[in-house]
């Protein structure tokens, strides 16, 4: 990952703007001049929106109708990282949204301003605010809400309004977000092949 780089300065292959308008038809907008740079292997499903300033590393997967606006500071998801079904990433002025690399975020979360760092699990629904960090491989439960500038620690569970350490994680339950984005990988080669077959 390449944190507080510049498009321009991101050290992955990126699709030719007319090739990714091509791919992504009305899903892809530019703003202030700034647009996404994707790489051939990341992938939007139909209804998912990015704009501005958005960076997909390789095998990167925005599933159905997420939102991904990059307008007043940057977005980066991670080589693997999968989004899920309405999950929205948004930005604030002193904070970018960062999903670094084989990373799973649920269905329906929001990450605003945030930074989730690898392997990590973002249950469904939860919400992850300004300035927040998301420690490697920690699972933050569904429908939590993990407020500003909090810290989750390595490799533990978080639940709550507001989220709080729950316990610590063990390794099989830490590998959790890393399975989980490999097998999403799997699953968007099943529906990119309309030969291939589901075997779990």
């Amino acid at each position: 990952m390449t944190g507080q780089a510049s498009p321009a300065q991101t050290d992955y292959e990126k699709l030719p703007l007319e090739e990714l308008l091509r791919r992504f038809p009305g899903q892809v907008l530019a703003f202030g001049g700034k647009h996404p740079a994707v790489h051939p292997t990341a992938h939007l499903f139909p209804g998912a929106v990015i704009s501005g300033d958005v960076r997909l590393h390789p095998g990167a997967v925005l599933l159905c109708h997420v939102a991904a606006r990059g307008d007043i500071n940057f977005i980066e998801v991670g080589e693997n990282s999968n989004i899920q079904d309405g999950t929205v990433l948004h930005v604030a002025d002193d904070w970018p949204c960062i999903v670094e690399d084989h990373v799973t975020v649920g269905h329906r979360a929001i990450v605003h301003g945030a930074r989730v760092e690898s392997g990590a699990l973002i249950g469904m629904g939860a919400i992850v605010l300004n300035g927040a960090v998301v420690g490697e491989e920690a699972i933050v439960a569904a429908g939590a809400v993990v407020r500003e500038g909090f810290r989750v620690p390595p490799r533990t569970l978080v639940a709550g309004i507001p989220a709080k350490v729950v316990r610590e994680l063990s390794d099989e339950e830490a590998r959790l977000g890393r399975e989980l984005a490999l097998k999403y990988r799997r699953v968007v080669e099943v529906y990119l092949d309309p030969e291939a077959r589901w075997e779990g």
